[in-house]
């Protein structure tokens, strides 16, 4: 089985954010606009910790590809590639969680 990747999804993403498919999901997020697509991804994310707090794998599975695809349709749509947020994911984990705190400028 090849593995599918957030990658592999924002791309799938992409293709359906471009296309003029009337029943395409993804493209009907997109015409709504990043209020719309934030408030989904607001509601993915509740949906998810409430499946965890209950301890229901199964739920948090599915809460959490919803809340992942929410996600990058949510950046795609506020223009921002995946490819950044993996950058700065890269950035933050070169470090230690302290470390990286104690760079921070006080304030």
């Amino acid at each position: 089985m090849t593995e599918f990747t957030l990658s592999d999804l924002d791309r799938i993403i992409g293709v359906r954010a471009a296309s003029d498919d009337a029943m395409s999901y993804t493209r009907k997020l997109m015409d709504k606009g990043v209020p719309k697509i934030a408030q989904k991804v607001g509601e993915e994310a509740v949906e998810a910790a409430i499946a965890a707090v209950r301890g229901d794998r199964s739920e948090l599975t599915g809460e959490a590809a919803d809340l992942l695809y929410h996600l990058l349709v949510l950046l795609r749509a506020s223009d921002i590639a995946l490819d950044d947020v993996m950058a700065e994911l890269a950035r933050r984990t070169a470090q230690t969680g302290l470390e990286e705190k104690a760079s921070r400028p006080a304030g």
